[in-house]
Formats: C-alpha cells, sequence, structure tokens
C-alpha cells in the first residue's frame, strides 16, 4: 500500500472548535444586507450556508446573492471583520487532540498542509492566534490555488508546492461534504470525514469519504496503521 506523504487538514470544525464563531459571523454578515432572524429569508440563508460549509465565504454570499455582487462582497467583508475580532476578544482553541496528532504525523515524517475556504487575511489572523506556523509545511486558501472546495485546486496546489510524486500519497481529512469532494476529485487515497464539525456521516460518506473518524486526534492512527502494513507482491 502507497505510504502517506502528505495531509491535508480542514481547520474550521475539523482542527479548531470554532463553529459557534463561523455561525455568528454568517448571521451578522447576512443581517448587514437586510436578512435577519426570524424571516424565511433568514432561514433560506442559513440552510444554504450549512450545505456550503468549507466553501470560499465569498462563493457562499455569492449563493445567497446571486445577482448582486456587491451585496455579496459587502456580507463578505463583514464576515471577515466579525469572525476576526471574535478571535481577537476571545482567542482560538484548538480541538482537542490537533496538536499531538500535527506532532505525530511530522514525526512520521507526514507533511502537513492546511487548506481552507477562509480568505489569506483570515488565515493569518488564524495561523498567527494558533502560533502553528512551526507545526506545518503549509497552509493554503482559495486565493493561492485559483479555485477553493470543492474543486481538486487546494489538494492539488499543496502536492505540487510540497513536491510529491504521487496523489496515492495523499490523505485529506475534513469535517464537510465540501471537504470530501474536493479530496476524491484530486484523488487522494484515504479521505477521513471527521465528526465534529457540521456534516453528519452520511453526508461524509456520500461526499467521497473512505472512512469516518470521530475526530482529528484518530486521523494519525489511521495513517500510521495503513504504512504499518506491508506491501503484496
Amino acid at each position: 500500500m502507497t505510504p502517506v506523504r502528505l495531509a491535508c487538514l480542514d481547520l474550521a470544525g475539523t482542527t479548531i472548535g470554532d463553529i459557534a464563531m463561523v455561525e455568528r459571523a454568517f448571521a451578522e454578515a447576512i443581517a448587514t444586507q437586510g436578512i435577519v432572524p426570524g424571516t424565511s429569508a433568514y432561514a433560506r440563508a442559513m440552510v444554504h450556508v450549512h450545505r456550503s460549509r468549507g466553501c470560499p465565504k465569498i462563493d457562499v454570499f455569492r449563493g445567497i446573492f446571486p445577482d448582486n455582487e456587491a451585496r455579496a462582497q459587502a456580507a463578505n467583508l463583514t464576515f471577515e471583520r466579525s469572525y476576526e475580532g471574535a478571535i481577537e476578544r476571545t482567542g482560538l482553541v484548538p480541538l482537542p487532540g490537533t496538536v499531538e496528532a500535527l506532532e505525530k504525523l511530522r514525526a512520521a515524517d507526514v507533511q502537513i498542509a492546511l487548506i481552507t475556504g477562509f480568505s489569506r487575511g483570515t488565515l493569518s489572523r488564524i495561523l498567527g492566534a494558533l502560533g502553528w506556523h512551526d507545526k506545518l509545511n503549509l497552509a493554503l486558501c482559495p486565493e493561492d490555488a485559483g479555485r477553493g472546495r470543492p474543486f481538486p485546486d487546494l489538494v492539488l496546489t499543496a502536492v505540487l508546492k510540497l513536491g510529491i510524486d504521487d496523489i496515492r500519497q495523499v490523505a485529506v481529512a475534513g469535517d464537510s461534504e465540501s471537504d470530501m469532494l474536493t479530496a476524491r476529485r484530486a484523488g487522494a487515497s484515504l479521505i477521513a470525514g471527521v465528526l465534529t464539525g457540521v456534516h453528519s456521516r452520511e453526508r461524509l460518506l456520500s461526499g467521497g469519504a473512505t472512512h469516518i473518524i470521530d475526530s482529528i486526534a484518530d486521523f494519525p492512527t489511521l495513517i500510521l496503521g495503513r504504512q504499518a502494513v506491508p506491501a503484496i507482491f
């Protein structure tokens, strides 16, 4: 079995526990455009937000305001300000076992790329708050790759930048269906759906998950257990 040399990990809901912060930021963003809680328009917008988790945030707002780019851009700007403000006020906390998982992967010579639907500015704030710069090989956002999830570009960009020879050497972990679709379309051989985020086991499997794990803490065991299986010739 081909050994894993690159682990691509999602951020929100997979490695950091910020789901409530993200939800509040989305709610504030659409409220600035006149869509307020308690209305049918708000309910429809939040259903779209939930279905689109993991995708570039600007694309989520374009889905809510399909005929008005100015409103989408304004909502996206409010989202970023709200979320980054929450980081400054309360900080960010890695999900249990995340730091240990990163250390185990690095110790096993597995390179680590964080991939996200946040903008570059927001991603920089997140990394600064977490202090993870020395734990990662790469951190990518949609601006770095051309297209965000559910397209394969983020994973394939990580493969190119980190010199991975074979897409079968890539494992991906995420909590949303779009994470799974991205990994499947890129050709990753191990696609782990994580149950600490927004989407159910069924949604993760429908997106292409090859494995379901309770949390990112289980990801190194999944990868390293696979490495230990001898090849059969």
